[in-house]
């Protein structure tokens, strides 16, 4: 079982990954790791903080010798803007005026402050909303990279490309081609596989950057070369589309998930969005006439490219302040103002990506097993016999 968590605050030390269950002898590429990274920082829209940071994991446990030894993996991504915060964020007790200062009593509408503050007892939404922080998805992306490495050694990629930014939508699909290419570029101000499109979408994010408001967006994920039968029908916690879902939903401000055609199925007929079934006898190979189920049937993968969507909020730390009650006067007030970003759709697909990558490569290690890579590659390859006879 591939297990993951991270540690760490928006405005402390570092941000922290803790990955345990990959195969020993899996070749670990730093470069690739810190590239991810970098991704992650990209796309038009973003704000101050990302000239500030350079983000890097560097690596503490669980890899020697640039492979996997079985144990578990532990990183670290250094946050350049602590020592902006060091005095105000301290780790020991302190009633220093830098820290009463950034005190925040006006909870953002839309954000964890107000609810967080509540469950855990403060009347300083601080502590809530450091960790709340879309930061944190760095420290996803990083372990994100490791399973991507896993995926890639069976012939799995992952892709993603925006297709919406506010009210203008890639209304065409997009060929794993164009996606592929359009995510590996690092010029692509906003990652849309057609360039006039993308424009539209720039001129859409310049007008909420001048009005002082957000913009949110449509994301998709695209998993090429996923073998059949990961996942199962067997219990609702196994089924593989649940578990992608609930991976992608949790990354901040993603308020809905998609699945192939899931909302167009919603509103068709069944006629109009089954996938039918052939054979090709010439490669003794089973094939669907169309991939609107995304890739997955009864919660299992079923050959096709999985397809995945996170629908993103507009962010809600907005210039113009929304209205709201102090936590401690309870009086109305202004809520108050985060450096932020204004459009995050292209970083939502990154951490979209690594949050893919995650739960394919547990569904990998749960189907193929193996305490090496090698063991792995034996069971995995019997298995490809075993559909191939099929």
């Amino acid at each position: 079982m591939l297990r993951f968590y991270t540690a760490g605050e928006s405005h402390g030390q570092g941000l922290l990954t803790f990955l345990s269950g990959l195969p020993a002898g899996l070749p670990v590429d730093a470069g690739f790791i810190n590239h991810e990274l970098h991704r992650r920082q990209l796309g038009y829209g973003r704000g101050g903080r990302q000239k500030i940071e350079k983000d890097a994991a560097d690596i503490f446990a669980g890899v020697r010798l640039g492979q996997t030894i079985g144990a578990p993996i532990a990183l670290r991504i250094e946050n350049r803007d602590w020592q902006n915060w060091e005095k105000i964020l301290p780790v020991g007790a302190s009633d220093a005026q830098e820290t009463q200062s950034r005190k925040l009593t006006a909870p953002r509408p839309g954000h964890a402050d107000l609810a967080g503050s509540q469950k855990f007892n403060f009347h300083d939404a601080r502590f809530v909303l450091e960790r709340a922080s879309a930061r944190e998805t760095a420290a996803r992306v990083a372990a994100g990279a490791f399973a991507k490495l896993l995926l890639k050694e069976f012939g799995t990629e992952i892709a993603s490309h925006v297709i919406q930014v506010g009210h203008v939508r890639l209304e065409r699909g997009a060929k794993w081609e164009e996606i592929r290419a359009v995510c590996g570029d690092l010029n692509s101000p906003l990652r849309c596989v057609d360039a006039a499109v993308e424009e539209k979408m720039k001129a859409e994010v310049d007008a909420a950057l001048k009005a002082g408001d957000t913009v949110g967006g449509v994301f998709e994920v695209v998993a090429r070369n996923v073998p059949v039968g990961l996942g199962s029908h067997a219990q609702w916690d196994e089924k593989l589309d649940g578990r992608l879902a609930q991976a992608l939903m949790s990354v901040q401000a993603v308020k809905g998930v998609e699945i192939g055609a899931g909302i167009l199925a919603a509103g068709s007929y069944g006629s109009e969005v089954m996938d039918e079934i052939s054979y090709d006898k010439g490669e003794r190979k089973f094939r669907r006439s169309s991939n609107r189920a995304g890739g997955l049937e009864g919660g299992i993968t079923n050959g096709e490219d999985v397809v995945i969507r996170g629908y993103l909020k507009p962010i809600s730390t907005l210039r113009k302040a929304m209205g709201t009650a102090d936590m401690v006067t309870k009086e109305p007030v202004r809520a108050a103002y985060e450096r932020s970003d204004w459009c995050v759709v292209p970083a939502g697909g990154v951490a979209g990506e690594a949050m893919v990558a995650l739960v394919l490569a547990d569904a990998f290690l749960q189907k193929f097993g193996g305490d090496s890579l090698a063991e792995m590659r034996r069971n995995f390859e019997s298995y490809g016999r075993q559909i191939d006879e099929f």
